[in-house]
């Protein structure tokens, strides 16, 4: 796999309900309008065989999923989505915004689910040698909020955790926040979508300067 490439790797990460997904699509029109070169995408999932593995890894089953399956699971759709999608788009100068990545990862598999962090970091290093995001967006809310958001609609297998799972994912994204603060761009959640959106601006608009200059 590349270790440099032109393009810009921007992932978004949270616990559930604290607004990713509809903050990507106010972006992605935003970008869109304003003629930068963008891919958007999202995990796990990314191609028809990765997101084969997405809806095996939502659904509930009858025999209970053990979480180094899912851990294991979750890097099989990874690669098939860094060397099939993201890759070429970097490759291709583009900016490329993705709803979730390995972050989720320790997240949920590690804090949430216990398995060591260092398996995890094995894991990240074999499957994506140094390619790692080049910014990180994380969308920050207390539990009970970001819960109290999704408490209406269907819920997949994740977003059925008990509020102890979602209370240690984010305490785990705000240590890497911490630990990783020039990668790490957190954003305040329980504000207005107005206010959340003017911060995204601010952080994505030097992006897409240096996108534009290598269109």
């Amino acid at each position: 796999m590349i270790k440099d490439y032109p393009g810009i790797f921007v992932t978004f990460e949270g616990i559930e309900g604290v607004g990713k997904t509809t903050n990507l699509s106010y972006l992605a029109e935003y970008l869109h309008q304003h003629n930068v070169p963008i891919l958007i995408t999202r995990e796990p999932g990314g191609t028809p065989l990765a997101d084969d593995i997405r809806h095996f890894l939502l659904a509930e089953h009858d025999e209970p999923v053990e979480p180094e399956t899912e851990l294991l699971l979750m890097f099989a759709a990874r690669v098939q989505h860094l060397k099939r999608v993201i890759v070429p788009a970097l490759e291709a100068g583009k900016l490329v915004l993705c709803d979730r990545f390995t972050d989720t990862t320790y997240a949920y598999q590690g804090a949430g689910r216990g398995i060591p962090m260092e398996k995890i970091a094995t894991l990240e290093s074999w499957a994506q040698d140094s390619l790692r995001p080049d910014v990180t967006i994380l969308f920050d809310a207390p539990v009970e909020l970001a819960l109290d958001r999704i408490s209406s609609r269907k819920k997949d297998r994740f977003e059925k955790e008990e509020r102890e799972f979602f209370v240690r994912a984010r305490n785990a994204y705000l240590k890497m926040a911490q630990e990783q603060s020039e990668r790490f761009k957190v954003v305040n959640a329980a504000q207005s979508i107005g206010e959340v959106h003017e911060n995204l601006l601010k952080i994505l608009m030097p992006l897409t300067e240096k996108i534009k200059n290598l269109s």
